[in-house]
């Protein structure tokens, strides 16, 4: 059996107060596509849930993940990272063999 993915405490706080912030509180969406300088790339957005999506919750606050990216993301920790550089949504993906410098594009 694959772990599904974790949510940090603080990735679901940011996602609050994005969700604060807007009249039309939604899911944050991590999945998996092909492409980016690496092989894969994650799209983090919001999203609705559709019905086959991991519903990951704390908080009132929800992540989603779609069943096609769910074995890409197994035992990832998705987290909130607020830095010199930007603050942005972060997967530590113990799938990834490699990641590019951005950290939104990896290998398997």
């Amino acid at each position: 059996m694959t772990l599904p993915p974790r949510v940090t405490p603080r990735a679901f706080a940011r996602l609050a107060e994005i969700n604060e912030a807007s009249d039309d509180a939604q899911p944050l969406r991590v999945a998996v596509a092909g492409g980016g300088c690496s092989g894969f790339q994650y799209d983090i957005r919001l999203d609705h849930a559709e019905a086959d999506d991991l519903v990951l919750e704390a908080e009132g606050q929800r992540v989603v993940v779609d069943p096609v990216s769910l074995p890409f993301l197994a035992g990832a920790v998705i987290d909130f990272a607020d830095e010199l550089i930007g603050a942005r949504f972060v997967i530590d993906n113990p799938n990834a063999s490699s990641s590019c410098g951005c950290g939104t594009s990896f290998s398997i």
